[in-house]
């Protein structure tokens, strides 16, 4: 059964406890996730790798009740057609999960896609189309109203602009603003572009970090807690190149002179010391001809990426979660 978006409020995770949400709206995601997910006291989160690995044990604490002796809300998050035999298990045996809500969380999914077949014609189904310029104008307005802020439909089309679109991270720089304007109610030209200044570079930069120290847990934690979508995938590539080719160069130097200190110090550009503790790990986990099979491999995701765009998030996901295990 498909749901429209904004019908979602109708829907009762209770009797409905199998619930598949995909579109390329992030914000709007976000926002629904979190009014259902409100009804419960419990929240779990997977990523679909983590069910896929280890489906056993996922099984295990769902029919033994375990790990459920509460109502429980689980998320799962870049679901794909690969999670679609698990699915179908639960369905058969959807009478001992009454208690556990469901939700899977998918980007982009074609109408051929098994997952999205599954969800539509036997359980509940909800796209989340990309907002336009005039229902993002909307939102933006109805937001500042609220909080009596007063800009210009100049500034707020600049925000729109800003965020390429994205509802999220239109909603994390209005929250900007509105802490900005606590004690006033108007924002000037200048202190606006100064405080819009979107967050995901630094997110993407711990992502790649953490895949690059072998630190599996925390790698899966930044996808789960981001859920990047396609329009990031060329960033995250671009990232991961850059970082790539600097351990590659440190770790030359490295193998020349046998002392981590002094390669540290000695790089350039300088590496700043928050970030020495991690930089070093990263030298000592990986070996020269590896780093360059990865430079390979990121620039065939690249152009894979830029031939099927739809697909893009899902592939840069698995490339990073094989290369943090």
């Amino acid at each position: 059964m498909i749901v429209k978006s904004f019908e979602v409020n109708k829907i009762d995770p209770f009797k409905n406890n199998l619930i598949l949400f995909y579109g390329q709206n992030e914000g709007l995601k976000d926002e629904n996730i979190l009014k259902l997910s409100s009804k419960f006291q419990n929240i779990i989160k997977y990523h679909e790798r983590e069910i896929l690995e280890n489906q056993h044990l996922f099984f295990e604490g769902i029919f033994s009740g375990s790990l459920f002796d509460e109502d429980k809300f689980v998320i799962i998050s870049q679901a794909t057609d690969k999670i679609v035999k698990i699915i179908e298990t639960l369905i058969e045996k959807k009478e001992k999960i009454k208690k556990i809500a469901i939700l899977l969380n998918a980007n982009t999914l074609e109408k051929r896609s098994k997952l999205r077949s599954i969800f539509e014609k036997n359980l509940l189904c909800v796209p989340f189309y990309i907002d336009n310029n005039e229902t993002l104008f909307k939102f933006t307005e109805t937001f500042l109203k609220q909080k009596k802020i007063n800009i210009s439909p100049l500034n707020i089309n600049f925000l729109i602009n800003k965020c390429n679109g994205d509802r999220r991270n239109l909603k994390n720089e209005l929250h900007k603003i509105e802490m900005f304007c606590l004690n006033k109610r108007n924002i000037k030209d200048e202190e606006l572009q100064k405080l819009v200044c979107l967050s995901e570079n630094k997110n993407i930069s711990e992502l790649i970090d953490c895949c690059l120290v072998k630190d599996e847990k925390n790698t899966i934690n930044i996808l789960n807690d981001n859920i990047f979508n396609n329009d990031d995938s060329i960033l995250i590539t671009r990232t991961f190149l850059n970082k790539l080719k600097k351990i590659h160069k440190l770790i030359l130097s490295y193998q020349k002179n046998k002392n981590l200190n002094e390669t540290i110090r000695n790089a350039k550009p300088p590496i700043f010391w928050r970030d020495k503790p991690i930089v070093e790990k990263q030298i000592r986990t990986w070996k020269p001809d590896l780093i360059e099979k990865l430079i390979i491999d990121i620039n065939e995701i690249e152009l894979q990426i830029k031939k099927n765009n739809t697909n893009s998030i899902n592939l840069i996901s698995d490339f990073i979660l094989n290369t943090a295990t």
